[in-house]
């Protein structure tokens, strides 16, 4: 419902950085379809999608603040970010919030509830792992750590010739 409006002004907050526009509508793909495929319900599907598309907006100010774009700045950064973009968009609050706390976690792999988060965190890698080129052990040791859901073991599986 919201996700074309959040897309839109995600493109262009990332103006001009096609690299990360890329990532993250990759990153939206990937948890898009996880996420139906693990049956989510109708507004925790809405979370996923909503912060799947911001899960990065706090990098240019983690660059800026901390001159370095480590997930810890990132997560420091960008739920106030988001959470002032998706109420721009007129996302209500109790999205918005937990959509906000998932950009905060979107690299903390302890404690995670819910499987919002679970396949916000398998998607991330998903496209991570392709464009850092990540070597195949690491690929196996995320696979055993990271990955909980079918369908994101199989996509990464089959993307990577695991299987």
């Amino acid at each position: 419902m919201y996700q074309d409006i959040v897309l839109e002004k995600m493109i262009a907050f990332d103006c001009g950085d096609a690299r990360r526009i890329q990532h993250f509508i990759k990153v939206y793909a990937f948890a898009a379809y996880i996420g139906r495929k693990e049956g989510l319900d109708t507004r925790t599907q809405r979370i996923l999608e909503l912060a799947a598309l911001v899960h990065d907006i706090g990098i240019h100010a983690a660059e800026e603040k901390h001159h370095s774009s480590a997930g810890k700045y990132q997560e420091q950064e960008g739920p106030a970010l988001a959470t002032k973009l998706l109420a721009d968009c007129g996302v209500p609050a109790d999205v918005t919030e937990r959509v906000a706390f998932l950009v905060g976690h979107h690299h903390t792999y302890t404690g995670v509830s819910g499987l919002d988060w679970r396949i916000l965190l398998e998607a991330d890698f998903l496209v991570n792992a392709y464009e850092d080129r990540l070597p195949g052990s690491s690929l196996r040791a995320a696979r055993e750590k990271i990955f909980e859901t079918d369908t994101g073991r199989h996509i990464l599986d089959t993307m990577f010739g695991l299987a």
